[in-house]
């Protein structure tokens, strides 16, 4: 990938994936990231696959691969002043901090905007947070579960009505957050490069639920009540809906304007007398609308998905598989693009991790450096900030750094 932020450093003091995504993004980008880990314990993700919480996982941290990969990695203490000390050394020649520290975990490190800014006035800082900056809960933490999936009405409106609400899949607003993350410090450091004055970012989950939510939550302000969710048998486009195939499997229908498209998708499932059963000035009444699902779950369940998709391309319609996680990673659109990144990695071999979703140039994302252990690179980053290695002896037997 074309290294478009190359020349750019960031410092990054954050957990989970959330906050350290963003640094992925930037890092697949060109900037030299640079991952703060405590030298004991290193950052929580690490654990979730050797702790069981990924059943079957076989100790490969895909986890950490994806999301540290193109990054380093120090450990330091920054409870300790003299851990305190080699952060601000680094600070002192980044050109973005990025943390998902809490507000009091900030002020007790001495990490907040204020103090990293007296010792680098033209830093940017970026923060993500589960509700926002500011407000009554500003001073709480928050994962994408709770503060973007739930707070946000995401699992709501997935929902099927009268059932229990939806687990959301692993990182799911996280991965959505980091991008909006990266942008910002991207146009940030734009901003400074046009006016010289840094900027200090924000990104919330639930924030990012509510962007993303929009349509919805608008639509409930200006009605009164939620659109209708959950149940396809009353989807208001029947063009717009899921239908089971033959063999077991889904397709999507993704004609958002019938208008257009219905007369061109009666020929394209051979069904020409549904244009006169179902003229589109009935589609009004609801009614009409569950008929025609019916019809269409009748219809579409007599061949098999595959035998659907061929005949569809043949017109101009648009539809999608609904693919399992296995079948994504042999779609030839994914392969073609780019969108997993194949490499060799030193200890687990042949390895996948996903390209972050810009490209620039028509240029996929390239893994230029594995995830690295914890504190992998802790004595290079040193000395390329000064120390010398009696330096890095002394921090090492105070514990300052593994």
């Amino acid at each position: 990938m074309r290294k478009v932020l190359e020349g750019v450093r960031l410092i990054e003091v954050a957990e989970w994936f959330f906050v350290p995504g963003a640094g992925t993004v930037l890092a697949d980008w060109g900037v030299d990231v640079i991952k703060i880990e405590h030298p004991v314990r290193g950052d929580p993700l690490r654990g979730l696959i050797h702790s069981g919480m990924v059943p079957g996982a076989k100790g490969v941290n895909f986890f950490i691969e994806n999301g540290s990969r193109n990054k380093r990695s120090v450990g330091l203490d920054l409870n300790s002043e003299r851990g305190r000390e080699v952060l601000y050394r680094l600070v002192e020649t980044a050109d973005v901090f990025l943390t998902n520290f809490l507000p009091a975990a900030r002020k007790r490190l001495k990490i907040d905007v204020e103090d990293l800014r007296q010792v680098n006035p033209r830093l940017i800082y970026a923060r993500g947070t589960g509700q926002g900056p500011l407000g009554p809960e500003a001073e709480r933490g928050g994962f994408d579960a709770g503060s973007f999936w739930c707070r946000g009405a995401v699992a709501h409106m997935l929902t099927e009505p009268g059932k229990p609400p939806i687990m959301q899949r692993a990182a799911f607003g996280d991965t959505i957050g980091a991008t909006f993350i990266a942008g910002g410090i991207a146009a940030a450091l734009y901003h400074r490069e046009k006016t010289g004055k840094p900027s200090v970012v924000d990104v919330s989950l639930l924030g990012t639920a509510v962007w993303l939510m929009a349509p919805d939550i608008l639509a409930a302000r200006a009605l009164g009540h939620e659109l209708p969710h959950g149940d396809r048998s009353r989807a208001p486009n029947p063009l717009m809906n899921t239908y089971l195939c033959q063999d077991g499997k889904w397709l999507m229908l993704m004609m958002l304007t019938p208008v257009r498209h219905w007369e061109e998708f009666c020929k394209a499932v051979e069904r020409p007398d549904l244009l006169e059963t179902y003229p589109l000035p009935r589609w009004v009444d609801e009614s009409v609308r569950q008929e025609l699902v019916r019809e269409l779950d009748r219809h579409f369940a007599t061949r098999p998905r595959a035998a659907w998709i061929e005949r569809l391309l043949q017109f101009d319609t648009l539809h999608a598989p609904v693919q399992t996680p296995l079948e994504v990673l042999e779609d030839p659109q994914v392969k073609a693009n780019g969108y997993l990144v194949d490499y060799i990695h030193p200890q687990y071999g042949p390895f996948q991790v996903a390209s972050s979703p810009v490209q620039f140039d028509l240029e996929p994302t390239d893994v230029r450096r594995v995830a690295p252990e914890m504190g992998q690179d802790t004595e290079q980053v040193l000395l390329e900030h000064g120390y010398t290695w009696e330096e890095i002896a002394q921090l090492k037997e105070q514990q300052v750094i593994p």
